[in-house]
């Protein structure tokens, strides 16, 4: 395989909605270009892409396949991904790492929500995009009404370089405009029969020519001067013009095509390879320090890693773009991230399953290798004299999570250590230990998501593992001053056990004065501080602890203790075990032994003492609010508006956004354990959802009382 310069390099992300065909196409792409001799199907199991075991059990893409075509002298790198929302992490590292978009529109149900998710992303990172509408065999198929929509969602800028004759059953032929050529295929499809426009379609084709010439002529003010003049452009001015619209994303044009029948294949690859732009004509990549990194082979070496997989017999794939310079098999280059040092074993370029040795790659080609030592997703490989990294990949919050444990309790590590494994091929997952809820923690971007990683862990990994329903990680304050006190006292032969000590709690808001004295039962207390600590909690709030005790009743020495006892019962709340936050310990009295009293008796005493405080201070359970954002079909509102209230939702705004309804909402953590199940069910999966955590609010009433009984029957269970 020839090495290919920079300049004849394309990066291009296979995106867009679940079911719209986008691996059948890329097997149509591959049989096109020579790269495979038969296409394959996902009902047979034998594309070049969606081939893990996972993928074929459901059917679905799971993982983004990377491969590439040589075409007229390019090379076009593709990446396939998966249209679920639930694996939304292919799709995003896919267009970080390529410079053109292709989404993927099925042409019986036309722009879904997977298309606008998709869109938004491209937005986002400022990425072209080429609509392709795919399945014109499909009965319901309406290409009129899909145009009329894309104008409507994303306005006049979609413009079709290609329409269909006739859709359904019958599909074999598109005019394509940019040409002025009719395209038909036979039912085999494969290579075009090109023949001029019929005088029937003539009037139709040279209207639709004419918006496209003029969505061309916009990109370039010498084209649009020339456009003013002559109303017309020449096929490599038209060209020109598209290219840096794509760039400035000031025009989507609308191609057609039926992967299935490998038709109109041919004529998009010409496209991709004539018209959208190489990697050098995009904006240039920032490193972690800010710079701009232009992909030039004269640079020094630098690759980034974006993507791992694990393959039966081979171990870790590793997936890079070369960011700058050139790599070549045997180059010695240095982990960025991780101080290690790499020898680059055998390189490949890409075709799903399959590998292609190369000799080199060079700045903006993307790549694979086998064998490394010390290279996770997201590191840097770096060349002599350079320490760039790289982090620009921004992954979406999870949405679903589900507490995890291996059904045999000896495996829990070997779980872990899988669960890490995995995490390196999709960092959409999250791990998290969480000392707090006493869980293993997974979160994920859905309920099917985390249903893979299942099917997975068990299948694979040979283990047997369990879903339960996360606990909450709610927090506990006061709302009222308290007094309390405690002496703790132990005497069983030798030294003894002596501390107590008298404290009051209060509720802390920032900036509020430092107390002078408290009245409690027409007693009044006066301060005199001779210490305070605020101490920040890992949990969010803040301790404020005073050292108001006069008269040498308590040393100074076991004041220590006593703010650790204070810090230990805030870590397991009085009502529910939750951490408590934003309280102010006033200590101002107490006694001590001269004996019997050490660090241990003072920590006990402070314990006690702060617990009944606490719970006589008028103690208030928070939850964690999140924020919610759907996007759902106007036909659905009424029944998505109606579950959220349901769900102690407050909905803070609609807006109409891309065709769709935007809702706005906050929304206890509590509610969103099953949301995910829940949209899909009521929208037939023709909504998605954000989240973002917002606050911590009181929790109702009736609501903290069940949540204190349910803490105190764990309790008596555990004892």
């Amino acid at each position: 395989m020839k090495v290919y310069q920079t300049n004849e390099v394309k990066n291009i992300a296979l995106i867009g909605s679940a079911g719209s065909g986008k691996t059948t196409l890329a097997e149509s792409m591959l049989f096109e270009s020579g790269v495979i001799k038969r296409r394959g199907t996902v009902e047979a199991k034998n594309t070049v892409s969606d081939y893990f075991p996972v993928e074929q059990e459901y059917g679905y893409s799971v993982f983004s396949t990377v491969f590439h075509v040589e075409w007229n002298g390019k090379k076009l790198n593709i990446i396939d991904c998966p249209g679920s929302d639930d694996f939304v992490g292919g799709a995003i590292t896919a267009l970080n790492v390529t410079d053109q978009a292709l989404i993927v529109i099925n042409g019986q149900y036309g722009p879904e929500v997977g298309t606008m998710n998709a869109f938004r992303n491209t937005e986002k990172l400022g990425k072209p995009v080429i609509f392709l509408v795919n399945q014109l065999d499909r009965d319901n198929c309406d290409f009129e009404q899909i145009l009329n929509n894309l104008h409507e969602v994303y306005g006049p800028n979609c413009v079709p370089v290609q329409y269909p004759i006739a859709t359904g059953a019958g599909f074999n032929s598109v005019i394509d405009v940019l040409l002025m050529k009719k395209y038909s295929w036979k039912p085999e499809g494969g290579a075009p029969i090109i023949e001029d426009i019929p005088a029937d379609q003539l009037d139709k084709a040279t209207e639709m020519r004419a918006a496209l010439v003029e969505a061309a002529a916009a990109g370039d003010d010498n084209l649009m001067e020339k456009f003013f003049e002559t109303e017309d452009l020449t096929e490599d001015e038209m060209r020109e013009g598209i290219r840096k619209g794509l760039v400035t994303r000031s025009i989507f044009p609308v191609f057609c095509v039926c992967g299935g029948k490998d038709m109109g294949v041919r004529r998009l690859m010409e496209f991709l390879g004539n018209v959208v732009p190489f990697v050098d004509e995009m904006p240039k990549q920032k490193n972690t320090a800010g710079q701009e990194i232009a992909p030039d082979v004269a640079g020094p070496t630098s690759l980034y890693f974006f993507k791992t997989g694990v393959e039966p017999h081979i171990g870790e794939v590793c997936y890079f773009k070369v960011m700058s310079g050139s790599v070549k098999s045997g180059d010695d280059l240095t982990n960025a991230d991780r101080g290690s040092k790499e020898r680059i074993g055998a390189l490949y370029a890409c075709a799903g399953a399959n590998r292609i040795a190369v000799d080199q790659l060079n700045a903006g080609d993307i790549g694979c290798t086998v064998k490394l030592k010390d290279v996770k997703t997201g590191n840097t490989l770096n060349g002599k004299d350079v320490d760039w990294k790289f982090d620009f990949i921004k992954f979406p919050n999870s949405k679903y999570s589900r507490a995890i444990k291996a059904v045999n309790e000896s495996e829990t590590e070997k779980m872990m250590g899988a669960l890490n494994k995995m995490r390196q091929e999709d960092p959409t997952w999250v791990v998290e230990q969480s000392k707090e809820l006493r869980q293993i923690i997974v979160h994920g971007q859905g309920e099917f998501h985390l249903r893979t990683l299942k099917w997975r862990m068990e299948n694979n990994e040979k283990i047997q593992i369990e879903y339960l329903e996360p606990k909450i990680p709610y927090r506990e304050t006061i709302t009222k001053m308290a007094r309390a006190d405690y002496r703790h006292k132990k005497q069983s032969g030798g030294a003894g056990q002596f501390g107590e000590v008298h404290l009051i709690v209060e509720p802390y808001t920032e900036g509020m004065e430092d107390p002078t004295s408290f009245t409690i039962n027409g007693q009044e207390f006066k301060m005199n501080i001779k210490g305070k600590q605020e101490i920040d909690l890992e949990w969010g709030g803040k301790l404020v602890f005073i050292n108001s005790v006069v008269g040498g009743a308590i040393d100074a020495r076991f004041m220590p203790a006593i703010l650790k006892g204070v810090q230990e019962r805030m870590e397991r709340g009085p009502l529910t075990g939750s951490y408590a936050r934003d309280v102010r310990v006033i200590v101002y009295d107490g006694k001590m032994h001269p004996v019997d009293s050490n660090e241990l008796s003072f920590m006990l005493a402070a314990r006690n003492a702060f617990s009944a405080a606490f719970r006589a201070a008028g103690p208030k359970i928070l939850e964690p609010i999140f924020d919610l954002e759907v996007l759902v079909p106007a036909d659905y509102m009424g029944d998505v508006m109606s579950d959220l209230q349901g769900r102690r939702a407050i909905i803070m705004g609609m807006d109409a956004e891309a065709g769709y309804q935007k809702l706005s909402a906050k929304i206890p953590q509590k509610e969103l354990a099953s949301y995910s199940i829940a949209l899909s069910s009521l929208t037939g999966g023709r909504a998605s959802f954000t989240t973002k955590f917002a606050s911590y609010e009181l929790v109702p009433t009736d609501i903290q009382n069940q949540l204190i009984k349910e803490h105190e029957a764990e309790d008596s269970d555990e004892d």
